[in-house]
C-alpha cells in the first residue's frame, strides 16, 4: 500500500462524507476485501481528486456526469452526497443530471434523478426549480 496516497484519499474522502458515509462504504468494503477498500481509496480519492487543477466541486460534477452516463447508479448516492457536502447546491446537481439527458438517455438520466430525490429526502432537503 502507498501509505501517502492512502492518507491523501481518506483526507480527501473525510471533507467530502460523513463518517457514516464512510463506514457504509470503504470500512463495510475493508471487512469483505481489505485490498479493494485500499484501491478505492488510493486511485481515485489519493491519485485524482487529490490533484491540483479543479476543485472538489468541479470534481464531483464531473463524477456524476460519468456514474451517470456508465449506468453505476447504484454509486451515485455517495457521490451526490459528497457534492452536496463540497458546496454544490441541489440546483447544480439537477441541473447537472439534467444536462445528461441528451447524451446518456432518459433511462439513465431517469435513475439518477431518482437517486437524487433519495439523497434529498433522506438529508431534508426540498429542491424547487429555479
Amino acid at each position: 500500500m502507498d501509505t501517502n496516497r492512502y492518507d491523501k484519499g481518506m483526507d480527501v474522502l473525510k471533507r467530502m462524507v460523513s463518517e457514516e458515509t464512510l463506514n457504509a462504504t470503504v470500512k463495510r468494503m475493508e471487512k469483505f476485501s481489505p485490498d479493494m477498500a485500499k484501491l478505492i481509496v488510493e486511485f481515485p480519492y489519493g491519485s485524482l481528486y487529490a490533484r491540483p487543477g479543479l476543485d472538489l466541486k468541479q470534481r464531483s460534477l464531473l463524477t456524476i456526469a460519468a456514474m451517470l452516463a456508465s449506468g453505476a447508479a447504484s454509486q451515485l448516492d455517495f457521490h451526490i452526497k459528497g457534492a452536496l457536502n463540497v458546496g454544490l447546491t441541489p440546483n447544480e446537481i439537477v441541473e447537472a443530471v439534467m444536462h445528461c439527458v441528451s447524451y446518456a438517455g432518459f433511462p439513465k438520466t431517469l435513475d439518477a434523478m431518482f437517486v437524487v430525490m433519495k439523497v434529498f429526502d433522506e438529508q431534508g432537503i426540498t429542491y424547487e426549480e429555479a
